[in-house]
């Protein structure tokens, strides 16, 4: 990074001389400003002297610093304008300059290996499984922009689906997912938009969490894990990055938890999240921040559906039009089955990391007439069903029409799975449908 220039002045960057007098204002217009006061603090533009002056020693600091130290705080390449870039830093630990420049060290030792990796550009190799099979458990994607250009993000929590992802990848295959969605989706769709619009300056995000479907069991250790290691990597590495976030759905006893937790946050964070009980609810929220041909149609905008938009992700090279998924806990025997129309056709493969295993065949239904046969399916990876923290100890995976080839619609398929060890436990398997135009 080159030297700063000598002629930087700060002053640009405090708040103006000529503030409001607060006494002279309604009830509701002090409100407001209160409001504003704390959705402004700490941008360019709203700094105190104070500020000023730890924002221009950080600064010079910067420059002094080797480049994996500058690439952690420019995470986003040099085009996110250096005032807002930096004092993103800083808001994130309040404006202390040891504190932030701690702050940076740990993210860059956090983003050693990714680094030397390119932040994992192929997502099929840093999930070690194809994407759109793990959207199918983990249902998340990106749709629109905001008034203010920031990237929507709508992560579907309340249907993660954690047996299916262990069957398919890793908790550290999911975190390396993590980070080629950050620096290489999440950056390209920032960067896309400043080309376009060259005064866009606020390299942040809306999030809409939808806990449709959310239970109080949903919520294991297992499935926070890895929830908690995501947003660890989002707060050390990409600060004030979340612009906004709206909570829909929520359930009645995650509403009352809220109540409680905002009580532990400053009120900066809490002034970012907005939650409501319903999509409907949640509209005008929404209607405040997205125009509305942004806002996808099932959240009430006229945008493409994000159910239509996953499915699109489904969609694959060879004419795969749609994936169809079910997790089966096998004790003695379970199935499931499918309707393949005209002109299609059907894969089939089952993961899993049961260690005794089931045998698989597959038939038309109702006729019971055999189309595949009986196939064994046990994990590979170890006597303990494998470590889903170890990437090393991927889940196995058999494809049940590897031999007989593609089965052919229309038709009502019927895959069953068999226990191979009794019934004293259940094993997990995720069944997996790629249905194919032809």
């Amino acid at each position: 990074m080159s030297e700063p220039e000598v002629s930087f002045n700060v002053s640009i960057l405090l708040e103006p001389d000529s503030a409001i007098d607060n006494l002279r204002l309604s009830k509701k217009e002090l409100r407001q400003s209160k409001k504003d006061a704390i959705t402004n603090w700490g941008f360019p533009g709203h700094l105190t002297k104070e500020e000023g002056d730890v924002y221009v020693a950080f600064r010079d600091e910067c420059s002094k610093r080797d480049p994996n130290f500058n690439s952690t705080v420019h995470s986003f390449t040099d085009e996110e304008e250096e005032a807002y870039c930096l004092t993103r830093w800083l808001r994130a630990r309040k404006f202390s300059l040891s504190d932030t420049l701690l702050m940076i060290e740990q993210a860059t030792e956090c983003r050693a290996t990714p680094r030397t990796l390119d932040y994992y550009p192929n997502p099929h190799d840093a999930l070690g499984v194809d994407p759109a099979v793990y959207l199918t458990q983990y249902p998340q994607l990106y749709s629109g922009f905001s008034k203010d250009g920031c990237p929507v993000f709508y992560s579907k929590t309340g249907k993660i689906q954690i047996d299916g992802l262990e069957c398919i990848t890793t908790v550290n295959n999911i975190l390396d997912y993590h980070w080629h969605v950050m620096q290489h989706d999440y950056q390209r769709r920032l960067l896309g938009f400043k080309k376009d619009n060259p005064k866009f300056k606020k390299f942040a995000c809306v999030s809409v969490l939808d806990l449709a479907g959310l239970t109080v069991a949903a919520l294991s250790s297992r499935t926070l894990d890895i929830i908690k290691k995501q947003s660890y990597i989002d707060s050390l590495c990409f600060p004030e990055t979340m612009h906004k976030t709206i909570i829909v759905n929520a359930p009645k006893f995650f509403s009352m938890t809220w109540s409680i937790i905002k009580g532990w946050l400053d009120a900066r964070t809490v002034s970012k999240i907005e939650l409501f009980t319903s999509i409907k609810a949640a509209k005008s929220c929404l209607m405040e921040i997205i125009e509305e041909d942004q806002i996808p149609s099932d959240y009430g905008g006229t945008g493409e559906s994000t159910e239509v938009t996953l499915e699109k992700e489904g969609m694959g090279e060879g004419g795969r039009c749609r994936i169809l998924t079910e997790i089966m806990h096998v004790r003695s025997y379970q199935n499931v089955t499918w309707n393949i129309a005209e002109n299609e056709e059907l894969d089939l493969s089952v993961y899993t990391r049961a260690i005794y295993g089931a045998k698989f065949c597959v038939s038309e239904f109702p006729s019971k007439k055999s189309i595949v046969e009986e196939t064994a399916v046990v994990h590979t990876g170890g006597d303990d069903g494998g470590d889903p923290n170890d990437k090393t100890l991927m889940p196995t995976c058999v494809c049940l029409t590897s031999e007989s080839g593609r089965i052919k619609g229309p038709m009502k398929v019927k895959v069953k799975g068999q226990s191979m060890g009794g019934r004293f436990g259940s094993e997990c398997y995720l069944v997996v449908g790629s249905v194919f135009s032809v």
